[in-house]
C-alpha cells in the first residue's frame, strides 16, 4: 500500500512525486509553525522543480477545500452520534478541529495536487539530475 512507486508513498512520507527521494516540504515537523509550510524549490534528488508554473499551488485550495469538507462531516457525524450534539452545538467541535488541523491539511493539499500532474519515474537518467 505504502510501496515507493505509488503517488500514496510521496503524499504519505513527503517524497517528490517524480523520484520518491527528495523531500517536497522543508520542514518534516508539523508543530513549527513557522516553518511548517515552507517547500523546498525542487527536488534534491532529481532537480524537479515544484512550482511548475506560477500560482500552481492555486489549484491546490480545491484539494484542501474537498480535506476540510471531509473533516468537517466526520467531525459533525461524531459530534452528533456520540455526544448527542444538536446542530448548532456541533458547529463548536468543527470550527475546533478545523483550526488544529490546517497545518496537516494544508501540507496534503499541495502535495496531493502536484501528484495529480507528476508521474513515479523509476528510471530517471543521470544526465537529467545532474544538469538540474
Amino acid at each position: 500500500m505504502f510501496k515507493k512507486g505509488t503517488k500514496l508513498y510521496s503524499i504519505v512520507f513527503n517524497k517528490c512525486p517524480k523520484c520518491h527521494e527528495g523531500d517536497f516540504m522543508k520542514e518534516k515537523n508539523i508543530l513549527k509553525l513557522h516553518k511548517a509550510f515552507q517547500m523546498h524549490e525542487k527536488c534534491s534528488n532529481c532537480g524537479l522543480k515544484y512550482t511548475i508554473e506560477p500560482s500552481f499551488f492555486y489549484g491546490a485550495m480545491y484539494v484542501n477545500y474537498a480535506l476540510t469538507v471531509g473533516l468537517s462531516i466526520i467531525t459533525f457525524t461524531i459530534a452528533t452520534l456520540f455526544f448527542n450534539l444538536n446542530l448548532l452545538q456541533s458547529f463548536i467541535p468543527i470550527v475546533v478541529v478545523l483550526v488544529l488541523t490546517v497545518p496537516i491539511t494544508i501540507r496534503l493539499s499541495r502535495i496531493i495536487w502536484i501528484n495529480i500532474f507528476i508521474k513515479y519515474q523509476k528510471n530517471i537518467p543521470e544526465t537529467i539530475q545532474n544538469e538540474q
